[in-house]
């Protein structure tokens, strides 16, 4: 019993943290202009099923005289580059990508190759093709960013598609776990987060944290290139942009599975962290909540507490809190499930991602 009442002391602390977070959580403001040069960045890879809203979304924004578009098919074999051309024409700079020389991975060199192609912007806007901007969506991040003098700043799009039990755990994580604004002001680069949909960078920034040279093989690259804009004397901010952009990232479990799978091991540092971090979830999420028969009331308590977390979260960032909230529990146990599958596939050697190989557990140890 006493064991009990103590653990729901750290959930109240959390869930409070939460709603903390939520009324400090910056937001990009409306019908905002700007004169600055801006370059928007999407790499694609066997994406055309699903660019043409991005592009089309891209080809609509206003209040940014001085944008540019630069799209870089980065080896598709379904067409990708015929959609551009149709949807696009020549409103779009259009490369043609090349394989990642040795040390990288795919996505941060077709990243770098981008950035070489804006060579004269004064703001980088990085978008993944699952990512749909409303017209004033550029216009407003850049604005956010000068008026918070961030160098990188990451607006979290709301998310649609499938995994309605899984995919909010994205947003409540860094409002439950992570100080947002100590993370601002912190120039620890341990202190970091990004997601890699959407992120809006100064370029002098960008250039002096490396770029995406500095995070060539990295897999979670969002997460690295802030570190990296940390150690170099920047700051990085995240923001809610559910107002502006939305991102279906997921049509499918098998989707969700593989995309969460691909990374999650790197979320945490080593496997031991992965295991500290699984296990602190499911005791105080699902199995404080399910030791109701013996437990009545502190389980209640942590039940609620977990779906008031959720709840916040999901009002914050643009979500649905009800009934989604209320299987808080379930969202929980299955996100430990795809940690642990992360691991497994890791240690296996069978992970991969848009038709390229991962690197192994023991492909790291041979390189180390």
């Amino acid at each position: 019993m006493t064991v009990a009442w103590v653990l729901l002391i750290p959930l109240v602390l959390l869930t409070a943290h939460t709603a903390v977070n939520a009324r400090l959580l910056r937001r990009p403001g409306r019908g905002a202009t700007t004169t600055e040069r801006v370059a928007v960045l999407l790499p694609l890879r066997d994406e055309a099923g699903r660019v043409t809203p991005c592009l089309r979304s891209l080809l609509a924004q206003e209040g940014v005289p001085g944008l540019t578009i630069h799209v870089l098919d980065d080896g598709s074999t379904d067409g990708t580059a015929d959609v551009v051309r149709e949807v696009a024409g020549d409103r779009v700079h259009l490369h043609t990508g090349a394989p990642p020389p040795p040390g990288w991975l795919g996505k941060p060199h077709a990243c770098h190759r981008l950035g070489e192609f804006a060579a004269d912007a004064d703001v980088l806007v990085f978008v993944d093709a699952d990512v749909v901007l409303e017209p004033d969506a550029v216009a407003g991040a850049v604005d956010l960013l000068r008026r918070t003098g961030v160098t990188l700043l990451s607006p979290y799009p709301r998310i649609v598609g499938a995994g309605r039990l899984v995919q909010p755990l994205l947003q409540w994580s860094w409002l439950t776990f992570l100080p947002l604004r100590a993370m601002e002001r912190s120039p620890r680069p341990s202190l970091a987060a990004a997601g890699g949909q959407w992120l809006v960078l100064d370029r002098a920034g960008y250039q002096r944290a490396g770029g995406h040279a500095a995070v060539r093989d990295e897999i979670l690259e969002d997460i690295a290139l802030a570190r990296a804009v940390k150690r170099t004397g920047g700051r990085i901010a995240l923001a809610d942009g559910s107002a502006l952009a939305t991102c279906r990232m997921y049509d499918s479990w098998h989707d969700l599975t593989d995309g969460y799978t691909k990374s999650l091991w790197a979320s945490f540092g080593s496997t031991a962290g992965a295991a500290a971090v699984t296990s602190l979830l499911v005791l105080l999420y699902v199995v404080l909540p399910s030791a109701a028969p013996v437990l009545v009331l502190p389980a209640l308590i942590a039940y609620l507490l977990g779906v008031a977390g959720r709840a916040i979260s999901a009002h914050a960032t643009g979500g649905r809190a009800l009934p989604d909230a209320l299987a808080h529990p379930i969202s929980v146990l299955l996100f430990g499930y795809l940690i642990v599958l992360s691991v497994h596939r890791r240690r296996a050697g069978r992970l991969a991602w848009r038709g390229r190989p991962l690197p192994s557990a023991a492909a790291d140890k041979r390189k180390g």
